[in-house]
């Protein structure tokens, strides 16, 4: 793979560790209040995130980080903690099976915000993809 694909790499990794998460949240969630799972869940990717910067020596960078990048990365970190709450609480009263689907519905946010605050062009693709999302979505929450 050529290092300009590697993003392709990384993401079907997300894709992966993503449905493995929502299994194995399913099934840590029940009998614990969800938003102590929620906790529980932060503090072991805190510590895992923490480890990955202390192994690669890459805390020197965080002085670099400047006034902008702080702020939407809080703000990020902010929107994640929103959705991890919710997240685990649908999991608490649904079946993963429908919980997962609905939460990737994030593909069309993040879409839908690329295009309108990021300036990203919009395209064919984009519009058909982003629609069979949707449909899926539908489909899976409805039947």
């Amino acid at each position: 793979m050529k290092a300009d694909q590697a993003w392709l790499l990384f993401a079907l990794g997300s894709a992966f560790f993503a449905g493995l998460t929502a299994i194995l949240g399913k099934v840590g969630v029940s009998g614990v209040n969800s938003n102590l799972a929620t906790l529980i869940r932060t503090v072991v990717i805190l510590g895992f995130a923490g480890v990955l910067v202390a192994v690669r020596r890459e805390w020197g960078g965080i002085g670099a980080v400047d006034g902008q990048s702080w702020t939407f990365l809080v703000l990020s970190g902010l929107a994640t903690g929103a959705s991890w709450l919710c997240y685990y609480r649908a999991l608490q009263l649904a079946p993963a099976s429908r919980v997962a689907p609905i939460d990737k519905l994030s593909v069309v946010v993040a879409i839908v915000f690329g295009l309108l605050v990021l300036k990203e062009p919009l395209s064919l693709k984009l519009l058909l993809g982003g629609g069979l999302i949707v449909a899926g979505t539908v489909v899976i929450a409805t039947i």
